[in-house]
C-alpha cells in the first residue's frame, strides 16, 4: 500500500528506543509507554499554500530524514500492524543528522 500525504503532513515511522538505568538496565519503549518522539520519514506531502499568494509552499524535509517532533503532535495509524505517525510539518523540530 502507498500512502501519499497532503498539504504539509508528513507520515513518519516512529522510532522506539529503549531506556538505559544507571544500573545498566534496559527498559523497553512498552514498558515506558510514552509516546516516541523520533521518527524516520516515509512520505512528504507537497507541501501547504500560502494564503495570501496561493502558492504551494515546498517542505524543507525529505523522506528518508530522521526528525524529532513535538510529543503531542502526532496522529497514529495503524497499516499492516504497524504504527506510523501523520504530523505537520510545523511541527517537526529538528532534523538529526549522523
Amino acid at each position: 500500500m502507498k500512502i501519499t500525504p497532503l498539504f504539509d503532513f508528513v507520515l513518519i515511522e516512529p522510532i522506539k528506543e529503549e531506556s538505559v538505568t544507571k544500573g545498566g538496565i534496559v527498559i523497553p519503549e512498552t514498558v515506558r509507554e510514552e509516546r516516541s518522539m523520533k521518527g524516520k520519514i516515509i512520505a512528504v506531502g507537497p507541501g501547504k499554500v500560502n494564503e495570501k499568494t496561493g502558492e504551494r509552499i515546498t517542505p524543507s524535509v525529505k523522506p528518508g530524514q530522521i526528525v524529532i517532533f513535538k510529543k503531542y503532535a502526532p496522529d497514529e495509524i495503524k497499516i499492516d500492524d504497524k504504527e506510523y505517525y501523520f504530523v505537520r510539518e510545523d511541527d517537526i523540530m529538528a532534523v538529526i543528522e549522523e
